[in-house]
Protein backbone atom coordinates (compact mmCIF):
# COMPACT_ATOMS: atom_id res chain seq x y z
CA UNK A 1 0.00 0.00 0.00
CA UNK A 2 0.86 3.71 -0.96
CA UNK A 3 1.16 6.12 2.27
CA UNK A 4 -2.87 6.40 3.38
CA UNK A 5 -4.14 9.52 5.67
CA UNK A 6 -6.11 8.54 8.83
CA UNK A 7 -8.83 5.40 8.78
CA UNK A 8 -7.97 4.78 5.57
CA UNK A 9 -4.86 2.86 6.33
CA UNK A 10 -6.70 1.04 9.16
CA UNK A 11 -8.98 0.00 7.13
CA UNK A 12 -6.47 -1.27 4.66
CA UNK A 13 -4.53 -3.20 7.56
CA UNK A 14 -8.16 -5.02 8.19
CA UNK A 15 -8.88 -5.85 4.48
CA UNK A 16 -5.19 -6.82 3.93
CA UNK A 17 -5.14 -9.57 6.96
CA UNK A 18 -8.71 -10.92 5.92
CA UNK A 19 -8.02 -11.27 2.20
CA UNK A 20 -4.79 -12.74 3.09
CA UNK A 21 -6.80 -15.63 5.60
CA UNK A 22 -9.16 -15.68 2.47
CA UNK A 23 -6.49 -16.66 -0.04
CA UNK A 24 -4.77 -18.81 1.91
CA UNK A 25 -7.86 -20.52 3.05
CA UNK A 26 -9.05 -21.42 -0.99
CA UNK A 27 -5.17 -22.43 -1.75
CA UNK A 28 -5.48 -25.32 1.03
CA UNK A 29 -3.40 -23.15 3.88
CA UNK A 30 -3.18 -21.27 6.67
CA UNK A 31 -2.53 -17.36 7.28
CA UNK A 32 -1.85 -16.12 10.57
CA UNK A 33 -1.02 -12.91 12.01
CA UNK A 34 -0.02 -14.48 15.51
CA UNK A 35 3.59 -12.55 16.68
CA UNK A 36 5.20 -15.71 17.68
CA UNK A 37 4.22 -19.31 16.86
CA UNK A 38 5.42 -22.09 18.19
CA UNK A 39 7.18 -22.83 15.04
CA UNK A 40 11.03 -24.11 14.08
CA UNK A 41 13.35 -21.62 13.03
CA UNK A 42 10.55 -18.97 13.81
CA UNK A 43 10.93 -15.46 15.39
CA UNK A 44 8.20 -13.14 16.33
CA UNK A 45 6.68 -10.61 13.80
CA UNK A 46 6.48 -6.97 14.60
CA UNK A 47 3.98 -4.46 12.92
CA UNK A 48 5.51 -1.12 12.71
CA UNK A 49 4.00 1.89 12.50
CA UNK A 50 5.11 4.26 9.95
CA UNK A 51 3.96 8.33 10.32
CA UNK A 52 4.16 11.80 9.87
CA UNK A 53 1.47 14.62 9.93
CA UNK A 54 0.70 17.18 7.13
CA UNK A 55 0.46 20.87 7.60
CA UNK A 56 -3.30 21.74 6.76
CA UNK A 57 -2.50 24.93 5.22
CA UNK A 58 0.50 23.77 3.03
CA UNK A 59 0.10 20.43 2.36
CA UNK A 60 3.63 20.10 3.29
CA UNK A 61 5.22 17.31 5.86
CA UNK A 62 5.46 18.69 9.35
CA UNK A 63 8.02 16.58 10.44
CA UNK A 64 10.37 18.46 7.76
CA UNK A 65 13.38 19.86 9.67
CA UNK A 66 14.56 23.56 8.48
CA UNK A 67 17.94 22.68 9.83
CA UNK A 68 20.99 20.64 8.48
CA UNK A 69 21.78 19.78 12.23
CA UNK A 70 17.91 17.91 12.58
CA UNK A 71 16.07 15.27 10.93
CA UNK A 72 12.90 16.21 12.34
CA UNK A 73 11.44 19.53 12.44
CA UNK A 74 10.43 21.09 16.54
CA UNK A 75 6.75 19.34 15.74
CA UNK A 76 8.23 15.80 14.69
CA UNK A 77 10.33 15.98 17.88
CA UNK A 78 7.66 16.62 20.31
CA UNK A 79 5.63 14.13 18.15
CA UNK A 80 8.40 11.67 19.08
CA UNK A 81 8.31 12.70 22.86
CA UNK A 82 4.48 12.62 23.15
CA UNK A 83 5.19 8.80 21.68
CA UNK A 84 7.34 7.92 24.42
CA UNK A 85 5.21 9.54 27.36
CA UNK A 86 2.85 7.60 26.89
CA UNK A 87 4.25 4.14 25.59
CA UNK A 88 3.96 2.25 28.83
CA UNK A 89 0.03 2.62 29.19
CA UNK A 90 -0.39 2.37 25.18
CA UNK A 91 1.00 -0.96 25.10
CA UNK A 92 -2.36 -2.65 25.49
CA UNK A 93 -3.44 -1.12 22.14
CA UNK A 94 -0.33 -1.83 19.87
CA UNK A 95 0.51 -5.22 21.54
CA UNK A 96 -2.71 -6.83 22.72
CA UNK A 97 -2.26 -10.40 22.79
CA UNK A 98 -0.25 -12.72 25.65
CA UNK A 99 1.81 -13.97 22.75
CA UNK A 100 3.28 -10.89 21.64
CA UNK A 101 5.06 -9.71 24.95
CA UNK A 102 6.91 -12.73 23.97
CA UNK A 103 8.62 -10.23 21.51
CA UNK A 104 10.12 -7.37 23.57
CA UNK A 105 13.15 -8.82 23.87
CA UNK A 106 17.02 -7.65 24.38
CA UNK A 107 18.83 -7.82 20.67
CA UNK A 108 15.89 -9.07 18.72
CA UNK A 109 15.45 -5.90 16.29
CA UNK A 110 11.94 -5.31 18.66
CA UNK A 111 12.25 -2.89 21.27
CA UNK A 112 12.59 -3.94 24.84
CA UNK A 113 12.42 -0.47 26.41
CA UNK A 114 11.44 3.18 25.61
CA UNK A 115 14.17 4.70 23.29
CA UNK A 116 14.30 6.25 20.10
CA UNK A 117 17.27 7.11 17.40
CA UNK A 118 17.81 7.60 14.25
CA UNK A 119 17.61 4.43 11.83
CA UNK A 120 18.09 2.43 14.35
CA UNK A 121 16.33 -0.97 14.55
CA UNK A 122 16.94 -1.70 18.24
CA UNK A 123 14.97 1.70 19.80
CA UNK A 124 10.98 1.84 20.29
CA UNK A 125 10.72 5.15 17.79
CA UNK A 126 13.42 5.72 14.48
CA UNK A 127 13.32 8.48 12.86
CA UNK A 128 14.10 7.73 9.11
CA UNK A 129 14.79 10.81 6.91
CA UNK A 130 17.56 13.03 6.48
CA UNK A 131 17.47 16.68 7.30
CA UNK A 132 15.34 18.60 5.17
CA UNK A 133 14.26 15.35 3.72
CA UNK A 134 10.52 15.84 2.54
CA UNK A 135 9.70 12.62 2.97
CA UNK A 136 11.14 12.43 6.92
CA UNK A 137 8.79 10.38 8.77
CA UNK A 138 9.33 7.98 12.13
CA UNK A 139 8.59 4.80 12.63
CA UNK A 140 6.48 3.54 15.58
CA UNK A 141 8.69 -0.30 16.75
CA UNK A 142 5.18 -1.06 19.46
CA UNK A 143 2.68 -3.06 17.64
CA UNK A 144 2.20 -6.83 17.21
CA UNK A 145 0.33 -7.74 13.89
CA UNK A 146 -2.69 -8.90 15.30
CA UNK A 147 -3.76 -5.42 17.23
CA UNK A 148 -6.58 -3.82 16.25
CA UNK A 149 -5.40 -1.35 13.74
CA UNK A 150 -8.14 1.65 14.88
CA UNK A 151 -6.94 1.42 18.49
CA UNK A 152 -3.21 1.33 17.72
CA UNK A 153 -3.30 4.18 15.56
CA UNK A 154 -5.58 6.20 17.58
CA UNK A 155 -3.65 4.97 20.70
CA UNK A 156 -0.31 6.49 18.69
CA UNK A 157 -2.25 9.22 17.43
CA UNK A 158 -3.50 10.47 20.83
CA UNK A 159 0.16 10.43 22.58
CA UNK A 160 1.82 12.38 19.50
CA UNK A 161 -0.15 14.79 19.24
CA UNK A 162 0.00 15.28 22.85
CA UNK A 163 3.34 15.64 22.85
CA UNK A 164 3.15 18.78 19.78
CA UNK A 165 0.29 20.36 21.83
CA UNK A 166 2.62 20.51 24.77
CA UNK A 167 5.47 21.58 23.34
CA UNK A 168 7.65 18.33 24.56
CA UNK A 169 11.14 17.34 24.07
CA UNK A 170 11.94 13.80 23.72
CA UNK A 171 15.07 12.67 25.86
CA UNK A 172 18.56 12.33 24.44
CA UNK A 173 18.41 10.59 21.28
CA UNK A 174 20.52 6.48 21.16
CA UNK A 175 23.54 7.22 20.08
CA UNK A 176 25.08 3.17 20.27
CA UNK A 177 23.69 0.25 21.63
CA UNK A 178 19.75 0.67 21.96
CA UNK A 179 19.55 -2.19 24.30
CA UNK A 180 22.08 -0.68 27.25
CA UNK A 181 20.44 2.72 26.64
CA UNK A 182 18.81 4.30 29.25
CA UNK A 183 14.99 4.36 29.20
CA UNK A 184 11.80 2.71 30.90
CA UNK A 185 11.65 -1.01 30.76
CA UNK A 186 8.67 -2.24 28.37
CA UNK A 187 6.13 -4.33 30.08
CA UNK A 188 7.07 -8.19 29.70
CA UNK A 189 3.58 -9.34 30.24
CA UNK A 190 0.10 -8.45 29.06
CA UNK A 191 -1.16 -8.29 32.69
CA UNK A 192 1.76 -5.69 33.17
CA UNK A 193 0.58 -3.54 30.54
CA UNK A 194 -2.90 -3.93 31.63
CA UNK A 195 -1.96 -2.85 35.10
CA UNK A 196 -0.44 0.30 33.38
CA UNK A 197 -3.49 1.12 31.64
CA UNK A 198 -5.63 0.99 33.97
CA UNK A 199 -3.76 3.55 36.27
CA UNK A 200 -2.76 5.90 33.52
CA UNK A 201 -5.20 8.78 33.10
CA UNK A 202 -4.60 9.88 29.70
CA UNK A 203 -6.22 7.48 28.09
CA UNK A 204 -8.68 7.78 30.13
CA UNK A 205 -9.63 11.20 29.34
CA UNK A 206 -8.68 10.47 25.62
CA UNK A 207 -10.52 7.44 25.21
CA UNK A 208 -13.52 7.53 27.86
CA UNK A 209 -12.92 6.12 30.90
CA UNK A 210 -15.60 2.74 29.99
CA UNK A 211 -14.21 2.31 27.18
CA UNK A 212 -10.56 1.85 29.42
CA UNK A 213 -12.53 0.20 31.59
CA UNK A 214 -13.56 -2.03 29.18
CA UNK A 215 -10.87 -2.96 27.46
CA UNK A 216 -9.25 -3.90 31.18
CA UNK A 217 -12.04 -6.23 32.08
CA UNK A 218 -11.92 -8.21 28.72
CA UNK A 219 -8.36 -8.42 28.98
CA UNK A 220 -7.96 -9.63 32.59
CA UNK A 221 -10.65 -12.13 31.69
CA UNK A 222 -8.07 -13.12 28.87
CA UNK A 223 -5.17 -13.18 31.10
CA UNK A 224 -7.47 -15.61 33.74
CA UNK A 225 -8.54 -17.70 31.00
CA UNK A 226 -4.31 -18.29 29.71
CA UNK A 227 -3.47 -18.94 33.67
CA UNK A 228 -5.81 -21.29 34.63
CA UNK A 229 -4.84 -23.66 31.51
CA UNK A 230 -2.01 -25.89 32.10
CA UNK A 231 0.94 -25.47 29.28
CA UNK A 232 3.47 -27.66 27.68
CA UNK A 233 6.44 -25.74 29.75
CA UNK A 234 4.45 -27.02 33.03
CA UNK A 235 4.38 -30.55 31.96
CA UNK A 236 8.30 -30.73 30.80
CA UNK A 237 9.25 -28.67 34.12
CA UNK A 238 7.48 -30.20 36.66
CA UNK A 239 5.50 -33.73 35.48
CA UNK A 240 8.78 -35.81 35.64
CA UNK A 241 10.95 -33.52 37.95
CA UNK A 242 8.23 -33.98 40.98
Amino acid sequence: FEPMVGLEAADAMVLFRSATKAVANELGMHASFMCRPSLPNFFSCGWHLHESLRDRTSGENAFTSSSESERLSAVGRSFVAGVLDHALAMTVFTTPTINGYKRFKPYSFAPDRVTWANENRGTMVRVQGDPLERGAHVENRLGEPAANPYLYLAANLAAGLDGVQRSLEPPAIVEADPYAAEGAALPTSLWEAVDRLEADAFFAEKFGEGFVRFIVTMKRNEISRFLSEVTDWEMREYFEFF
